[in-house]
């Protein structure tokens, strides 16, 4: 199951966005202000991160929230200008919902930007670093298939280069390799042309 952290200070719209969120299926987690959405980012698969808030901008709090996690971040915004939007894009964030915004709109939107994530909970539980984690949800995002060297570079490295590159690739997979066998959680495949596959515990 997905988990949402709600990222704002009006306290009537949090309130009414989580029960929307919760009745649709997911775990939820609030936030009242910037540092503490920080210190929760970590435990949610999406952020729904308002623009103005008292201690800091959305904007500034998610460049803070991408030095701990690339979950998709969705900002809340009164504003459509052109130029806000950048700003959140140039942020970190993925995508913006510009209020007032009807719940079923917030709500797909949600839906579309989690279909490229793996669940947290769905992930071993087992101390992975950055670029592991990243691997990791990818090949599980695309199990059944094999993907290429090239392909796994394109998802997994970020803007700041914290993820991987392709002299490093290989001791990624090697060191995931290990631990995803010591805790009997699937394996990943290798096949010379086609790239790597992950497969599950029951199926390896």
């Amino acid at each position: 199951m997905y988990t949402i952290l709600i990222v704002d200070d009006d306290t009537i719209l949090c309130r009414n966005i989580a029960l929307a969120v919760r009745t649709s299926g997911y775990n939820v987690l609030t936030a009242q202000n910037g540092t503490d959405g920080i210190a929760q980012c970590a435990q949610a698969d999406l952020i729904l991160l308002d623009v103005m808030m008292p201690d800091m901008n959305g904007y500034t709090c998610c460049e803070a929230i991408r030095q701990i996690t690339d979950a998709p971040v969705l900002f809340l915004t009164s504003c459509s200008e052109e130029q806000e939007i950048v700003s959140g894009l140039d942020a970190g964030g993925d995508d913006y919902i510009t209020k007032p915004f009807r719940l079923a709109e917030l709500l797909s939107r949600i839906k579309a930007n989690l279909r490229r994530v793996q669940p947290r909970s769905e992930l071993p539980d087992m101390e992975l670093t950055a670029a592991e984690e990243a691997l990791l949800r990818y090949l599980i995002q695309n199990t059944g298939h094999y993907v290429t060297r090239e392909q796994i570079l394109a998802a997994c490295w970020d803007s700041k280069g914290s993820y991987v590159n392709d002299n490093t690739l290989s001791v990624h997979i090697s060191r995931l390799r290990e631990k995803l066998s010591s805790a009997h959680f699937g394996q990943i495949l290798t096949k010379r042309g086609m790239g790597y596959q992950w497969v599950r515990g029951d199926k390896a």
